[in-house]
């Protein structure tokens, strides 16, 4: 398998907000004479060549401190981040960005925009441990070919070696993007052979290699600098001369944070749905009233039928006591059916069975909930319930993502090698206890498994478990001795309890990509037990479960042990499965489950505690000081900074619709309507509705960092046999079931001429002013005045225009035809025969501001070419048709009274919703005398369009027709929250081109109606009456 790489806007925005701090700096790649040091012999003519450095342009005196600052200042505004009171050296620059997002690729990403822009090319990354050291040189190998087809030039990149020092003669020699990778102990540790940095070396031709490094004046980039940059680091680090640094973590100290120009907190790393959610299974030992009686609850299930409980219990058997799991109902007494063990004979008879709170009650008053056990446990047993959960959290997953192409991983932590691996006199290696519990338990939750889903049409995944053994779907990733043999990783850094085993962590990154692959020949291990010491070389993204068996004595934080499975999981493409590709499903399917050695309670508070740490620096409260200074923007594009006014405006206006409280807490209402896209603002602001909102966000909020319950009334979508065999599904489903393939034929000539008259009328691009201010500081009257700039005094203003030849980055060379062809999918000849048909002054635009021209002109162009789409694009059925299987494939939960609800005439028991919006109308859907079946479509079923698959939401069947009409689908509309013009035009198209198709295949019979959020369609019965088949318009 190969990885595959995106383009993200918030990576491609974290980039920018460095570049954009040195605007004005020329593009220059100055080149200098290197130390050739001493004691060797110069051979050949070209010595001047030979010893040619190239180094990073120091910064232009043009760009002084106050004009940084500026800059500095303009893009914290843009990103809602509070503007620095002083530069803080020259110069460092703070990036927060949550672990699972993809730091490692940013910063690489802002490497290549650096020298786009300024010709810089000279790179250290400083790390902080052995573990990420080797995890950034990977992600440098994956990514090579995916940055190379994007900037057209790759990376030379090597990992500081004492031992190799021509690494550092071509570091300086080379004139490509050259990065140094460099642990802080090789520069800081005592011992002598940290020390040879800044030695001068014989085979070194007596020279020093820190000499050597700081003469490129290198980018410093710090990988999280709060483990890296103690007192002596911060000195040492001076000695490479650095041109700037750029810190980047998910968890910066709080007195460490330096002009801070990016920020992507966990809050809105989860907001905008860029990692996993996380999910906790809670195991609670409780009381009982019974001294000795074991039982713990493992779920409660929920169904058609009446409720049941899987709970276990000890049995004696002919060869002792031994515990059994079994799913049982109301009136199962366990006295019976234990063998008659005395522990139970107290009135241990299940009396009720709750699924609103998750609890099973026994007649002798005792109550339990799920996840809780009770009677005599020992730390052994707790173990064996964590693996026992984590196994059974896993198969849940697996069974849900098997049709989905994912391979699902989970990871066990554990402080003793010997408790998974142990060896006999003779060194051959036997399982430890817990791979023993591990094989006695998957052999059981496999074995029922497969019993109950004998008859459930889940062939293929039986068939995948057959595949795949107990011994062999678990895997030890340890630190090996001499003898080969799996021994404790020895801790490097004791504080964070980390290991620098350079084998270990290769093993671990070497097998990334196998692990991944789902055949159970080339890669049947699922299960991964490591040592806790090695947790941070551990991201794999389709890690979906963690559960450490610790000592109850370990110290981990609990944003650690989650932190190695947030990233979201990739498919066997290699694709990664985000908001692009699963939409509103993306946290359906990317959910990391912790199986807790404590209630979900304790776990839950700790961790919410350690992130409301993390992002301490966040608002409380919405007030109207949060907006004032703020810089919005409209669906126009055009900017606008909020007065004081208008913030106050803002204010009252919250207050009036209900969306906050007296204290400025953001209510119920607010989140209600920001999911219905119903966000009502004062009419000032109006048009900025995004930007509005984006700032609100800014505010922390407890309630979005809370993990989910694992065990908290799950659902499993069952299909109604009896409806799939009703007459009015079976005429739906063969109205909407058809395939079919389409055929654009539009005239290019057309499409060139309506692009150029579009242009000519409608493309308006603003000038680039540039102003230029100077004072003096004439009095220091007080500190406060010192710090706010008050002291200064302004003496002279003037603006420049792009007439007088001043321009920013005027290094930078705009390949305008080949941004437009990237940009619209058109051919070369195409954009050329527009741009030479479009009016001189229309053209000329583009000296003003290149970067909008482009922008707009490709908007543009698009529009007129999704109005060709439309116009001109036929579908024919095909003999193909979809299979019912759509229905029964796919593993769809959900949470009652969360995301869930019953249902009477949907085509399975119970609905998911995505909004309350979308709730009200499966409940009015379910009350409807007309309607006979209804169902929310999965999305295997989607119609094929130019502009990508189009997913239908709904389909409908009346019981008879009404004024003509009997069958309906409804989809959703380009809705407010979409992230561009362009990918609203996009989905435009696919509206459009859906009607077509259902046109076509259903001979007219279907009426397709799309809505933005339901409302429109809460009165049904008016909807049905009055529905009229109408044509989307792109527009």
């Amino acid at each position: 398998m190969k990885l595959q790489f995106k383009h993200q806007k918030f990576q491609a925005d974290a980039a920018k907000a460095v570049v954009d701090i040195f605007a004005g700096q020329p593009y220059l790649t100055p080149t200098y004479m290197m130390d050739r040091g001493t004691g060797v012999e110069q051979i050949g003519m070209n010595e001047e060549q030979d010893f040619t450095g190239w180094s990073n342009q120091k910064i232009v005196p043009e760009l002084n401190d106050g004009v940084v600052l500026e800059h500095l200042r303009k893009v914290q505004r843009a990103n809602l981040i509070e503007p620095s009171a002083k530069l803080e050296g020259h110069y460092n620059l703070t990036i927060e960005m949550e672990t699972g997002v993809g730091k490692t690729y940013t910063y690489i990403k802002t490497m290549f925009e650096l020298n786009k822009h300024y010709g810089w090319s000279k790179f250290i990354i400083v790390v902080p441990s052995i573990a990420i050291r080797e995890g950034v040189y990977k992600s440098f190998e994956v990514t090579q070919e995916h940055f190379a087809e994007e900037y057209g030039k790759k990376i030379r990149f090597f990992i500081y070696n004492s031992a190799q020092l021509t690494e550092i003669d071509r570091f300086a020699s080379d004139s490509s993007i050259n990065v140094m990778i460099i642990n802080s102990q090789a520069f800081n540790a005592k011992g002598k052979d940290a020390r040879r940095i800044y030695m001068k070396l014989d085979e070194f031709r007596s020279r020093r290699p820190i000499d050597i490094i700081a003469k490129t004046n290198p980018i410093l980039i710090i990988d999280e600098p709060q483990s890296v940059e103690g007192k002596q680091t911060k000195e040492n680090l001076k000695q490479f001369n650095p041109l700037f640094t750029l810190r980047y973590s998910a968890t910066h100290k709080s007195d460490s944070i330096y002009n801070m120009v990016y920020r992507l907190d966990a809050m809105e790393a989860y907001n905008k749905r860029l990692v996993k959610k996380i999910a906790v299974k809670g195991i609670t030992e409780s009381g009982s009233t019974a001294t000795e009686s074991y039982v713990y609850l493992q779920s409660i299930n929920l169904s058609k039928a009446d409720p049941t409980a899987t709970i276990q219990f000890d049995f004696k058997g002919a060869s002792g006591i031994r515990k059994v799991t079994k799913t049982v109902g109301i009136g199962f007494n366990l006295y019976d059916q234990s063998g008659q063990l005395e522990e139970y004979k107290s009135g241990f008879v299940v009396k009720a069975i709750d699924g609103r709170d998750d609890s099973v009650e026994f007649l002798n008053g005792v109550k339990i909930y799920a996840g809780d056990v009770i009677g005599k446990v020992s730390e052994e047993q707790l173990r064996r319930i964590q693996i026992r959960e984590t196994i059974l959290s896993h198969i849940d997953r697996e069974r849900q993502l098997f049709y989905k192409g994912i391979k699902v991983l989970s990871l066990f932590f554990i402080d003793e090698v010997e408790h998974y691996k142990k060896y006999d006199a003779a060194g051959q290696p036997q399982n430890g206890i817990f791979a023993d519990m591990f094989e006695e338990e998957y052999a059981d939750i496999v074995e029922n498994l497969q019993l109950s889903l004998a008859d459930g049409g889940e062939d293929d995944y039986i068939h995948y478990l057959n595949r795949i053994s107990a011994a062999s779907t678990h895997a030890g990733y340890f630190s090996i001795d001499k003898k080969g043999r799996m021994t404790n990783s020895k801790l490097g850094d004791k504080k964070e309890k980390t290991s620098d085993d350079i084998d270990a962590y290769d093993l671990i990154m070497k097998n990334k990509e196998l692990l991944l692959d789902r055949d159970p020949k080339r890669s049947p291990v699922r299960f991964i037990f490591s040592h806790s010491a090695l947790r941070e070389g551990w991201d794999n993204p389709n890690v979906f479960q963690i559960c450490t068996l610790k000592q109850s004595s370990s110290d981990v934080r609990k944003r650690q042990e989650v932190g190695r499975g947030l990233r979201l999981c990739v498919n066997q493409d290699g694709e990664r499965m985000d908001t692009n590709v699963l939409g509103n499903d993306v946290h359906n399917v990317n959910v990391l489950t912790v199986i807790a050695s404590e209630s979900y309670d304790s776990f839950a508070k700790g961790l919410q505690s350690e992130m409301a740490e993390a992002v301490a620096n966040r608002p409380k409260a919405v007030t109207p000081e949060l907006f004032m200074g703020k810089t919005i923007t409209d669906a126009q594009g055009n900017t606008d900074v909020i007065t004081d006014d208008v913030a106050r405006e803002i204010y009252v206006g919250l207050r009036m619709e209900g969306y906050i409280d007296k204290q400025g807490t953001l209510t119920d209402k607010y989140y209600e309507d920001k999911a219905n896209g119903e966000i009502k603002l004062t009419e000032e602001v109006a048009g900025a509705v995004d930007s509005v909102i984006g700032i609100i966000d800014t505010i922390y909020d407890g309630k979005v960092l809370q993990p989910e319950n694992a065990r908290a009334n799950n659902v499993e979508l069952q299909v109604s046999e009896e409806k799939l065999a009703m007459p009015e599904f079976k005429a739906l489903w063969a109205k909407i079931s058809p395939k079919s393939v389409y055929v654009v034929d539009f005239d290019t000539d057309e499409l060139v001429q309506k692009a150029i008259a579009a242009l000519n009328s409608k493309l308006h691009v603003s000038k680039i002013f540039f102003k230029v201010e100077s004072g003096s500081m004439s009095e220091i009257k007080s500190k406060d005045a010192l710090l706010s700039g008050a002291s200064f005094v302004r003496e002279k203003s003037a603006a420049y225009g792009t007439s007088q030849q001043i321009q920013a980055n005027r290094g930078v060379k705009y390949d305008l035809i080949g941004k437009l062809v990237d940009e619209t999918g058109l051919t070369r000849k195409a954009i050329i025969a527009i741009l030479q048909g479009i009016q001189p002054v229309v053209f000329n635009q583009f000296k003003d501001n290149p970067e909008e021209f482009i922008l707009k002109a490709a908007a543009l162009i698009n529009d007129e070419k999704a109005t060709a789409i439309v116009q001109h694009i036929t579908y024919d059925v095909l003999d193909e048709h979809y299979d019912t299987d759509v229905f029964t494939e796919p593993t769809i939960r959900g949470k009652l009274g969360v995301n869930a609800m019953k249902a009477a005439k949907h085509l399975y028991d119970h609905i998911v919703y995505d909004s309350t919006n979308e709730k009200a109308f499966a409940e009015q859907l379910d009350v409807c005398t007309d309607i006979a079946v209804y169902v929310k479509l999965p999305e295997q079923f989607y119609i094929s369009t130019p502009a990508g698959r189009y997913m239908p939401e709904w389909a409908i069947a009346l019981y008879r027709e009404t004024k003509g009409k009997r069958f309906f689908v409804v989809g959703k509309k380009a809705g407010k929250d979409k992230d561009s013009n362009q990918s609203k035009i996009a989905e435009n198209i696919k509206i459009c081109c859906a009607s077509k198709h259902l046109t076509e295949i259903s001979a007219g019979k279907v009426v397709f109606k799309t809505t933005e959020e339901y409302t429109d369609f809460m009165d049904l019965s008016h909807f049905i009456k009055n529905c009229q088949y109408t044509r989307n318009s792109v527009k």
